[in-house]
């Protein structure tokens, strides 16, 4: 084991503050804090979204319907690469993002 990182300690200067973990095979995995929603976006590989704490509310679209699906800890959601989303944290959250190495 190469170290140990207490998540629920985890805290950043700014919402979506990272903290690199690793690079796993050309994917970067990250741990991210934020109290504030991301931008609308596509990536360009696949993107895995984990809540490890809090609530997440993630916005996506499907053609030209928007849709919303709730997150809570232990949720995991996969966007495709091309699918345009936003997360929405429902107060502080916790989240683990698995993707492709240098995608938005």
């Amino acid at each position: 084991m190469r170290f140990h990182l207490d998540t629920k300690s985890f805290t950043a200067s700014k919402a979506w503050g990272a903290r690199d973990i690793a690079e796993v095979e050309g994917a970067s995995v990250r741990l991210h804090w934020t109290d504030q929603p991301y931008v609308w976006h596509v990536n360009d590989g696949a993107e895995v979204f984990v809540v490890l704490e809090g609530a997440v509310d993630m916005h996506y679209r499907e053609g030209v319907t928007e849709k919303v699906q709730a997150l809570g800890p232990g949720d995991v959601m996969l966007a495709e690469a091309g699918d345009e989303h936003v997360a929405h944290p429902v107060g502080p959250a916790r989240i683990l993002v698995i993707e492709k190495k240098g995608s938005v």
